[in-house]
């Protein structure tokens, strides 16, 4: 499996999209749909109905990638949040393509001390 570059900022559209979209569509998408730079350092990442395939469109330095996973019996378990796009890291990205429910990954609890006892 490939990994991506862990300072990549990673924008999820909520929406399913028609999949017959490919580079155009999708960087087309990103700047009007969701005021975004399709140029930044930045993966976007679609959906379809199903939820059984994934695109993720990409810039590096001189073109878009576009990368596309279709499961064959599953669903990928969409982030439930009512936002448009959701912001997430790289690793929650991966464990998105690894079935993982994000809402069922959580982390211990931030602790802010005024001082050392």
């Amino acid at each position: 499996m490939f990994r991506l570059n862990s300072n990549l900022a990673v924008y999820l559209h909520r929406e399913a999209i028609d999949f017959r979209k490919s580079i155009n569509g999708l960087a087309a998408l990103v700047e009007h749909e969701l005021g975004l730079d399709p140029f930044a350092q930045a993966a976007y990442v679609f959906g379809n109905r199903r939820k059984d395939r994934i695109k993720i469109l990409g810039w590096s330095r001189n073109g878009f990638w576009l990368l596309h996973k279709r499961l064959e019996s599953e669903r990928f378990v969409w982030p439930r949040e009512n936002a448009r796009v959701i912001e997430l890291t790289v690793e929650q990205l991966h464990w998105l393509l690894e079935g993982i429910d994000l809402a069922a990954m959580r982390g211990h609890e931030i602790v802010r001390y005024q001082r050392a006892a």
